[in-house]
């Protein structure tokens, strides 16, 4: 039993520590139809993956996050619909695919602002 409880803490101390590691503000430029557009990601400290997406003039909160290792995945839901992003993360540097709102698939990676 003891094993048990001390297994389990370690897992929740381990992914804490995970979603710590995302944390911070990441910024990135990603090629659209429509040219250039900047991106700003900002996660929060914590357990669960949470903050905020910028995308050019548009914002949305995070969703469905989740951090499993070095893959990230989470969406925004924003006035035109939902932006879905999926990849990696290693140090300061996200790799992800992002799927706008219209099914259009766009690459993505951001940098940790120091």
């Amino acid at each position: 039993m003891r094993l048990c409880l001390m297994v389990a803490i370690a897992a929740m101390m381990a992914f804490t520590l995970n979603a710590a590691d995302v944390a911070g503000t990441w910024k990135g430029t990603m090629e659209t139809e429509i040219g250039p557009v900047e991106t700003t990601i900002t996660i929060e400290a914590g357990a669960e993956l949470t903050g905020s997406v910028k995308v050019s003039t548009y914002e949305g909160k995070i969703q469905r996050g989740k951090l499993e290792g070095s893959q990230i995945s989470f969406a925004i839901d924003i006035e035109p619909g939902t932006i879905s992003y999926s990849g990696t993360v290693g140090g300061d540097e996200m790799k992800l695919n992002v799927t706008g709102t219209t099914g259009n698939k766009m690459t993505l990676i951001a940098k940790r602002q120091k």
